[in-house]
């Protein structure tokens, strides 16, 4: 056996080779006051949405920097999206026990227009025959909130942690960890109603995602994710992610590769073709993982830690079904700092261009380019 050790260690390409990817902190967005939660990019990538403990949504220039508008809110905003349909200029953002749908205001005049006559349009069913009342209560804002921007609000329950957006922008999610078979809600914004597609509970949920391209729904409990086909109603796939409690997940734009952070520190990837347990796992972070997410276009994938530092991996994803994907950590972005032992608290890419937005603990939003 006389085998050099290193000839057994995969060769990787250099990360110089594999450019473009974010390297340098090019825009600091300052003036939250406390933890930004979440952070989110509008589909032509212009504008930017954060939610965060000071209890306001901001909207941002993405090029300059500048705030261009700043809403309040009755609680901590806990997650924050922007419809990807850009046709309708819609943020969801979950702020306490209900779910507000906002028309931020920011793009094209017809734009905006359009979406609040696309709101305006609906007829509400005839709901006499039906004697069950609906779990989730849609109201109408009037007045000044209207003024500020917010359209729907919807009544849940308990406490939401989670909103998500199916890709064609109709319908969308929304997780409640506490409540039990109520945890996942799915809402239809055209017909205004919501369902709940789950009769009883599996453990406790902590995230969900939409298929980008077949009717699957991804639900990630402590240990688990589950993919349910929502056409013939029933589980497809369980996943194992040999993790101790899963904290996010983001799907790849082609639908077969999946990542999973934890917050025991490990970020596992899954082929979704190969097994139902991951095909690898990395462990870089010193502390929690807090998000991760795909980039729509380039092949690159980012996770957000509690020791302060986004680590960018370039993740190519081939259409050959016999090649394996390539996964290659490229870069370790510092800039922000740790407070009360929080970190990076999400991180999301640019639609078009390889930046990366991370929101922090010390009340800033920083741009990657």
């Amino acid at each position: 056996m006389n085998i050099n050790p290193e000839d057994l260690i995969p060769k990787l390409p250099k990360p110089k080779d594999l450019q473009p990817f974010p390297t340098t902190q090019a825009v600091v967005y300052k003036g939250h006051t406390d933890i930004v939660r979440c952070v989110a990019v509008a589909p032509t990538g212009e504008w930017l949405a954060s939610g965060s403990d000071d209890k306001t949504i901001k909207f941002w220039e993405v090029s300059t920097g500048r705030c261009l508008k700043t809403l309040t809110t009755e609680d901590v905003v806990k997650s924050l999206v922007w419809n990807p349909n850009s046709a309708i200029n819609l943020v969801a953002a979950a702020v306490g026990n209900s779910v507000y749908l906002i028309n931020p205001g920011l793009v094209d005049k017809l734009v905006v227009t359009k979406t609040d006559s696309n709101l305006d349009s609906f007829k509400p069913a005839d709901d006499t025959g039906s004697s069950k009342k609906a779990p989730i209560d849609w109201t109408e804002i009037e007045g000044k909130d209207y003024e500020a921007g917010y359209r729907l609000k919807l009544s849940h329950s308990k406490e939401v942690n989670q909103v998500t957006w199916h890709g064609k922008g109709d319908y969308f999610a929304s997780v409640m960890p506490k409540g039990d078979s109520n945890a996942v809600m799915i809402h239809q914004l055209s017909r205004r109603r919501s369902q709940n597609p789950f009769s009883k509970s599996k453990g406790l949920v902590q995230c969900v995602l939409f298929h980008p391209i077949r009717p699957f729904l991804f639900v990630a409990t402590q240990r688990y994710v589950r993919v349910y086909n929502l056409l013939k109603q029933e589980l497809t796939k369980k996943l194992m992610t040999n993790c101790k409690w899963v904290s996010s997940m983001a799907v790849h734009s082609g639908g077969d590769n999946l990542i999973i952070g934890s917050y025991d520190c490990r970020l596992s990837w899954f082929d979704l073709d190969l097994s139902a347990k991951p095909y690898q796992t990395l462990r870089h972070h010193k502390k929690a993982l807090r998000q991760v997410c795909y980039h729509k276009q380039y092949p690159l994938f980012a996770s957000a830690s509690d020791d302060g530092t986004v680590i960018v991996c370039h993740g190519m994803v081939y259409n050959d079904m016999l090649q394996n994907p390539l996964i290659v950590p490229v870069k370790v972005l510092k800039g922000h700092s740790v407070t009360n032992g929080l970190g990076v608290m999400d991180c999301v890419f640019h639609p078009k261009q390889p930046w990366v937005f991370t929101a922090g603990s010390d009340s800033t939003i920083r741009l990657y380019s």
